[in-house]
C-alpha cells in the first residue's frame, strides 16, 4: 500500500518526539570530527508547507509545534529542536513565523557535515520526486526508490563505522510491525555498534506490546523507550500516543528525556497528557 502521507500529520506531537530525539542525537554524533552515516527508511518529501490544504484539514501541528513556538523556557533538547525547525522556517525569510515544518531528511542533511553521508529511502511516487527535488543539489545524498526497509539491510555496515539508522514506517499493515522487528535483527547483526532509531505509533496497544516483547527478546542490548501521549490509551479515537525505541542511543539521552518528557506531555496534552521511560535491555 502506498496511500499513507505524512503532509496530513507533519509538525504534531508524534514528531515532535521524533524530532526531538533525533536532532540530540545527530547533534551528539557529530560533536566527533570523524564522518557519520544517516539512513532514513522512510523518508517523505522532506519538508513540508503547513499552509497546504492537506496540513491545514486536520491541523495536527497545532497540538505539536505550534504550542511550543512562542515559548522561550524550553529543556534544553526541546530548544535545540526548535531552534532547528527556526532555521528551517529561515528559508522563508523568517525564523519567527511558522510556515515550514522539516522532515528527518531536511533535518539530517541540515546537522550533518559535509564528509558525513545520508541514503533516504522512498516509495511513494510523489513523494520521491518531491523527495528528489529538494536535495538534488546535495551530494552527500543518495535516494533510493526503493523498499527501504531492505535497502537498510543491504546499506550496512557503513564503510563509515558509524552511524544512525532511523526506521519509522507508517504501519499502513499490520506486517509493519513484524518487519520491524525482522529489520532490525538483521541490521544489527550487520552494524552492531550503529544506533537504531524505531518511531511507532499507538493505536492499538496489543500491536506495540507485541513489537516491543519481540524487540526485547531479540538478545540486542542498549535499549531504551521513551512515549508522549495526548492522552491514556483509548479505543475511541486514533493514535493517542507514539513513541521511539533506541538501540545504542546517545549516553545522554536518557537525561535529556527526563526533562522533556513531562514538559512535553503537559504542555501538549494538558492535564490528560501522559509519557513513559523505561530501559527495556541494559547495556
Amino acid at each position: 500500500m502506498l496511500s499513507y502521507l505524512h503532509s496530513y500529520h507533519a509538525g504534531n506531537f508524534a514528531d515532535v518526539l521524533k524530532h526531538t530525539t533525533l536532532v540530540h542525537a545527530l547533534d551528539y554524533l557529530t560533536q566527533k570530527p570523524a564522518p557519520t552515516f544517516y539512513l532514513d527508511t522512510h523518508a517523505g518529501p522532506g519538508m513540508y508547507r503547513l499552509a497546504d490544504d492537506e496540513a491545514q484539514k486536520n491541523c495536527e501541528y497545532k497540538n505539536g509545534i505550534a504550542k511550543l513556538w512562542n515559548e522561550t523556557d524550553l529543556p534544553d533538547a526541546v530548544a535545540r529542536y526548535k531552534e532547528v525547525i527556526e532555521e528551517c522556517n529561515a528559508l522563508e525569510g523568517s525564523k519567527t513565523e511558522l510556515q515550514l515544518y522539516p522532515g528527518s531528511p531536511w533535518i539530517g542533511a541540515h546537522l550533518l557535515r559535509e564528509h558525513d553521508r545520508l541514503s533516504l529511502c522512498e516509495l511513494h511516487p510523489r513523494e520521491q520526486q518531491t523527495l528528489s527535488q529538494n536535495f538534488k543539489a546535495d551530494r552527500r545524498i543518495k535516494i533510493f526508490p526503493k523498499d527501504g526497509f531492505q535497502t537498510a539491510i543491504g546499506a550496512l555496515p557503513p564503510k563509515e563505522r558509524r552511524g544512525l539508522v532511523l526506521i519509522d514506517p507508517p504501519y499502513e499493515v499490520k506486517q509493519d510491525y513484524e518487519r520491524v522487528v525482522e529489520v532490525l535483527i538483521a541490521s544489527h547483526k550487520r552494524f552492531a555498534t550503529g544506533s537504531y532509531a524505531i518511531w511507532y505509533p499507538v493505536v492499538k496497544r496489543d500491536q506495540i506490546d507485541h513489537m516491543i516483547r519481540a524487540i526485547k527478546n531479540s538478545g540486542i542490548r542498549n535499549i531504551q523507550l521513551f512515549e508522549l501521549g495526548l492522552q491514556a490509551d483509548t479505543i475511541e479515537r486514533g493514535m493517542t500516543s507514539s513513541g521511539m525505541i533506541w538501540i545504542n542511543p546517545p549516553w545522554t539521552l536518557w537525561k535529556e528525556m527526563q526533562q522533556t518528557l513531562p514538559y512535553l506531555a503537559h504542555k501538549l496534552g494538558g492535564k490528560q497528557g501522559v509519557y513513559k521511560m523505561q530501559q527495556l535491555v541494559a547495556e
